[in-house]
């Protein structure tokens, strides 16, 4: 959507008249106008916040090359989820955040009647060290559930909203992408995921650098179903229609923010509507952030994923359209404002 530059004037001198020093809330003072611009008025608001996790398996999890915890440890997070025992679940009751947990492809079959969105492409992904993590078939459907969960999520009344994941070896797909996308060596994007020590990272390198040379890949749908695992690519999908339908999407850690990479090179100006959480402590998101030249709100030295970021991040929102819509002006206030100094 494209603001006026009559509504930025208007909206950022009603920041600036707010009883206060000029740029005296910081970041904050920021945050707001931004919001504000992507609704499009003065007194924005945060409406049904929700975050969304996907979760899914991937193919090379089974070989326990590149990850300290076996592939189960997905499923058994989203019985974790399921039952309210999280970080993710703790920190989504506190702040008063919606939680959908989403089956985008784990290698488990999950009980019916569970409170858990059905969107299961297959039983894990295929092992990229052999073949394409998946078919493009595959891929398409994927995007196209996404799709559709965010839709709906929007239709309940819900205008801003994060996504977590939960994947074993998700982070080795993350960094294969952000390889790709920013053109960097695998030792650049390889961190320690979900616990490595300095043997286990040079391994996971050496591996990834292999699967990296052995697929020819030639644009994003070829980085995504080679290397993504399913809750990626939805991940990817849900970017982009929250993009689509104007929402304030609050961009969480490492693989977030791979699956961000891939929506810039299919809708190029996203970031408009993005806010960036935090800097997840895996040493790739910070090159990411730096890449899309951005500035997250926190630094709490995160590395957990599950939207925990975004999660902790969302009062921040709420405060800033809270600040604009209902502290005092000078005027209202009957406060005497700044005066020019010479």
């Amino acid at each position: 959507m494209r603001i006026s530059t009559e509504f930025k004037t208007a909206l950022q001198h009603k920041i600036d008249l707010k009883t206060k020093p000029l740029g005296a809330l910081g970041d904050l003072e920021s945050l707001a106008f931004k919001i504000g611009c992507i609704q499009n008025t003065k007194s924005p608001q945060i409406t049904k916040p929700t975050i969304v996790i996907f979760a899914g398996d991937h193919g090379i999890a089974k070989m326990g090359e590149v990850n300290p915890f076996p592939q189960e440890v997905t499923s058994q997070m989203v019985y974790n989820f399921v039952n309210g025992g999280a970080a993710i679940n703790v920190f989504s009751k506190t702040n008063d955040i919606n939680l959908k947990i989403v089956d985008a492809g784990v290698n488990h079959q999950f009980e019916s009647d569970l409170e858990i969105v059905d969107a299961k492409i297959d039983f894990g992904t295929k092992n990229y060290q052999f073949e394409p993590a998946m078919t493009e078939a595959q891929y398409e459907e994927a995007i196209q559930k996404s799709g559709e969960i965010v839709h709906q999520i929007y239709n309940e009344g819900c205008n801003t909203i994060g996504f977590g994941e939960m994947g074993i070896s998700n982070t080795s797909s993350a960094s294969l992408l952000m390889a790709y996308f920013l053109k960097l060596p695998m030792e650049a994007c390889v961190g320690s995921g979900t616990g490595l020590k300095e043997g286990g990272i040079n391994k996971k390198v050496k591996i990834l650098s292999e699967v990296f040379e052995k697929h020819n890949v030639n644009n994003t749908l070829e980085a995504l179903s080679t290397f993504g695992g399913f809750e990626i690519v939805m991940l990817y999908g849900a970017l982009l229609k929250a993009a689509e339908l104007n929402m304030t999407i609050v961009i969480d850690g490492f693989i977030v923010t791979s699956a961000l990479l891939a929506a810039k090179t299919s809708n190029t100006t996203i970031l408009e509507n993005c806010v960036f959480a935090h800097n997840s402590n895996e040493q790739g998101h910070k090159k990411m952030l730096e890449y899309l030249d951005v500035k997250p709100l926190l630094s709490l030295g995160l590395r957990l994923g599950e939207g925990t970021g975004a999660a902790l991040a969302i009062p921040l929102l709420k405060a800033a359209v809270n600040f604009l819509n209902d502290m005092a002006s000078f005027e209202s206030a009957g406060v005497s404002g700044e005066t020019e100094q010479g």
